[in-house]
């Protein structure tokens, strides 16, 4: 495996954190004012579309999106390095129009949909005129199996017709809203990975209806945020069915690779980033007549991070290696694995942070909380790591059969 980075990513490397240093870093507290001086948090602040537009005018828009002409051209491990730079800063993905959920869905439209469906949803998705949001778990069953899901996607004639109730919908909180990719049961009674399909249903549709917001640790995640939404009778056009009826759990396998490894990647910069900061506070703060960073145990601290954040980016290279040479599928082990291990390394990371912080550890002064709810929420999100291990396991054992 050769991690080497060309001189494309090498230049795309060098801009993307100039770009970072000069735009997004002085603007991040501008984001958060106009965020909070608006009436309502549930709308972008204006300095968000400035540095969208910035993103394109400097050529680093679409960054993902591997084998397709649509994006950069870039391979996962290619792209890695990039998405670890985004994920230093919690607004900078959105910029660069490489946030979730909209990678995940832009990705599976670009695999799965039809041209029609394209031009319609994935365009202006890929333009970043519209945002999008995913619904598949659900509040009253264990939505860790995909197979559990109890949403009904019913043929009628010319259509389909949407029962059920979804929740932690990322991104349904946001007005520039305007499709949803839901997954649910359209043939109950058949083989059990081909009950589920997916289908495409714009959010004004009637019938949807937003119930709630759902805070993360108390964080809100305006202006996108997650709801739990109801399907009420919702009726769609059979056109909006994504590949064909019965293809859900095979979609929903192929979009959350991608999804997955991203995480994992955005997770390695923000560890970085809250070691950088670990640091620099050991370094300007003494007890006991001497500087935090000549105690041993702070020693150790650092030592550690540094130890098993370059141990999380060598295993998250090697499933975008095989993502890429042999897909997603054989790749499972990979991917299972490092989304098991980025959340909890980002966990013990940010934990000693707040640590060598203090009591600032855990205010609003510093990012490191908000930090560590995001990554303690990526133990969850995209399947929990019982899950994952479970799945490690099994192809293990599969091996002296």
């Amino acid at each position: 495996m050769d991690f080497g980075k060309t001189d494309k990513v090498k230049d795309l490397e060098e801009r993307v954190w100039r770009f970072m240093e000069e735009v997004i870093d002085p603007n991040e507290k501008v984001y958060e004012e106009q965020l909070n001086e608006q009436s309502t948090r549930w709308q972008s602040p204006p300095i968000m579309e400035e540095m969208k537009q910035q993103a394109k005018d400097a050529g680093l828009w679409n960054l993902f999106l591997p084998e397709s002409e649509l994006g950069a051209g870039l391979t996962n491990v290619e792209y890695a390095p990039l998405c670890e730079i985004m994920g230093r800063s919690s607004i900078a993905p959105e910029v660069f129009n490489c946030s979730a959920p909209d990678t995940g869905n832009m990705e599976t439209l670009v695999r799965y949909a039809s041209e029609e469906q394209k031009k319609q949803w994935l365009e202006p998705l890929l333009d970043g005129k519209i945002r999008s949001a995913f619904a598949m778990t659900e509040p009253n069953i264990a939505s860790s199996d995909a197979t559990n899901i109890e949403t009904h996607i019913k043929k009628d004639g010319d259509a389909y017709i949407i029962n059920g109730r979804k929740w932690w919908t990322s991104g349904i909180m946001d007005p520039r809203c305007e499709i949803m990719i839901v997954m649910g049961k359209s043939d109950p009674d058949g083989p059990k990975y081909t009950q589920q399909s997916m289908i495409l249903v714009p959010r004004d549709t009637p019938g949807v209806t937003v119930h709630r917001h759902l805070p993360v640790f108390g964080y809100d995640d305006a202006p996108e945020g997650h709801g739990e939404v109801e399907f009420d009778n919702v009726r769609v056009p059979a056109s909006n069915i994504l590949w064909d009826e019965g293809k859900g759990f095979a979609i929903a396998q192929g979009r959350l690779g991608p999804g997955r490894i991203h995480h994992c990647m955005r997770l390695i910069g923000l560890a970085e980033k809250s070691l950088e900061a670990m640091c620099e506070r050991v370094q300007d703060r003494s007890t006991f007549g001497k500087q935090l960073s000549e105690q041993g145990v702070i020693q150790e601290w650092i030592a550690d991070s540094r130890i098993e954040i370059e141990q999380a980016r060598l295993l998250t290279m090697k499933a975008a290696y095989m993502m890429d040479t042999v897909g997603n599928k054989e790749g499972r082990t990979e991917i299972a694995m490092i989304k098991v291990v980025a959340p909890n390394m980002a966990l013990r990371v940010i934990d000693r942070a707040i640590q060598a912080h203090g009591g600032a550890g855990v205010s609003d002064d510093f990012p490191l909380a908000q930090s560590w709810a995001k990554a303690r929420t990526l133990r969850l999100a995209d399947g929990p790591d019982e899950v994952h291990r479970r799945s490690v396991g099994r192809l293990e054992l599969k091996k002296y059969r």
